[in-house]
């Protein structure tokens, strides 16, 4: 379950990769402040399901993905890349152990992709994949009054642990409901048949969850400092690169593109790392470069203007050098100056 509304904790609608946030209006304003420091609840419709069934499943995915999928109790799930045999990421998913089956929780806009190399990779394992993001729709809510507005919309669940699924049955129909992976930045989602969708949005709203839209949800994923799978990763990023070590198991064995990532590891960091930025100007658009000395050391991938209580500051995700990319070094991002910052930014989501 996704950190965050995304597309990708951290986790909305799919936004354009050539999209940097400014402006923010009234409406998207009010939406993140209720991300932020009460509740909010939206529809995750770009989200996809994949079903995988047969005796292999937990084997094959297991040597599939970059994380550790056999050791997953029932109820529970982990994030992880899935990779080339040179280590690319061709993208990120969610897989969580139901028992008799593995559900796979990804991005609709790299799902062909995903798919296809799965296919690529079932030879001779017992191993079924059934696409069913057209007999499931997501549900998030996130916001520090979210655990209380879960409950109030009938919804007793109790605690759940980080990417924790419970099956609940709410109004006579099955769900299943679990939590995001921040405890510190509480989010659920509900995963319901379609047409139930918009009872359960309904339900959390009257409970006290304000409607939040795709920008909004955009925003607060950036303020989480939350990479997106085709934005701020790319096939022609490394693993390590990304930052996302929730992501890397080290010691469950092999799979594809393992060879890539143990030797990064053993040799050493990769030259690049993902990170924030502070910058005192307007958003720049994804690509720019970002200068230290007149030399190139980096680019934006994701720029946005944060709506806050001393105004809407200007911060940026993106990929510096690791031997400058340290929190408080300054450097240019196209005519403007910034300043490298630990991630989240925290003083943005304080409400």
């Amino acid at each position: 379950m996704p950190t965050t509304p995304q597309n990708d904790v951290a986790n909305p609608a799919e936004t354009p990769a050539s999209r940097a946030h400014s402006a923010v209006s009234a409406k998207v304003t009010d939406e993140f402040h209720a991300l932020t420091s009460t509740c909010a609840a939206y529809d995750l419709e770009s989200r996809a399901k994949v079903r995988l069934t047969g005796s292999d499943r937990t084997r094959w995915l297991n040597g599939m993905v970059t994380n550790n999928v056999r050791d997953l109790a029932v109820g529970h799930g982990v994030y992880a890349f899935l990779l080339n045999p040179q280590g690319h990421i061709l993208g990120d998913l969610y897989a969580y152990n139901l028992g008799d089956e593995i559900l796979v929780d990804t991005g609709s806009a790299h799902l062909e992709k995903i798919l296809a190399t799965f296919d690529h990779y079932i030879i001779m394992d017992d191993v079924e994949v059934v696409n069913l993001s057209d007999q499931i729709r997501s549900v998030g809510l996130a916001g520090p009054e979210a655990k209380r507005t879960l409950a109030a919309a009938g919804f007793a669940v109790g605690d759940l642990k980080p990417l924790q699924i419970v099956e609940v049955e709410w109004h006579g129909q099955k769900a299943r409901v679990g939590g995001g992976e921040h405890e510190r930045y509480p989010s659920f989602e509900i995963w319901v048949a379609p047409e139930g969708a918009g009872a359960v949005l309904a339900a959390l709203t009257e409970a006290g969850a304000k409607p939040a839209g795709s920008e909004a949800l955009d925003l607060f994923r950036i303020a989480l400092g939350v990479p997106r799978y085709g934005q701020d990763i790319r096939e022609r990023d490394l693993p390590q690169e990304t930052e996302q070590n929730r992501a890397l198991n080290f010691s469950k064995g092999c799979y594809v593109g393992q060879e890539i990532v143990e030797r990064i590891r053993s040799r050493g960091n990769v030259h690049r790392k993902f990170t924030g930025f502070r910058i005192d100007g307007p958003p720049p658009a994804p690509g720019t470069k970002i200068q230290l000395q007149d030399k190139d050391v980096g680019e934006i991938t994701t720029s946005a203007e944060i709506p806050s209580s001393s105004g809407a500051p200007t911060v940026g995700l993106g990929y510096i050098r690791r031997e400058v990319g340290t929190s408080g070094k300054d450097v240019r991002i196209g005519d403007s100056t910034a300043r490298v910052s630990e991630l989240p930014f925290a003083d943005l989501l304080a409400g």
